[in-house]
């Protein structure tokens, strides 16, 4: 009997939730396929994209994405913001519960249903703005 909608947990499929899940760095495909490789040496770097955008479909994780140039992961499905530092590329969470708030003003303003939304944040990271602050002391 065929089960349609039904997608097998692979051992490659368990292997990039696994790496997702325990980082907190927001990495890019190419990232999760050296972490897979340690644990399934022989996986392909076509079958984690595969299994990536599979894994995006069914709302296992997030992908963040930034253009044509690149895309990174996020192991929290759960709609949360981001901070990105324009200087080094790091991507950290903002923990803060507005999301709510948000989209009611949002479907009260515009008379519509908000389903999801994104938003990130741009800036320096607390490292790069403490070297570009040295940098002008000297």
């Amino acid at each position: 009997m065929e089960n349609k909608g039904f997608i097998r947990k692979t051992k490659q499929r368990k292997a990039i939730l696994s790496v997702l899940r325990s980082t907190k760095i927001h990495p890019t495909a190419d990232w999760i396929y050296e972490e897979v490789r340690k644990e399934v040496p022989n996986v392909s770097l076509g079958t984690i994209y595969r299994n990536l955008k599979i894994l995006t479909e069914m709302g296992e994780v997030m992908e963040l994405s930034y253009g044509s140039t690149y895309s990174r992961f996020d192991g929290n499905p759960d709609n949360h913001y981001h901070f990105v530092c324009e200087e080094c590329g790091s991507i950290f969470d903002i923990d803060i519960d507005i999301a709510e708030k948000f989209e009611t003003k949002v479907e009260n303003k515009l008379g519509v249903k908000v389903t999801d939304h994104r938003m990130e944040f741009y800036g320096l990271c607390t490292e790069c703005l403490k070297s570009k602050q040295e940098s002008a002391a000297k």
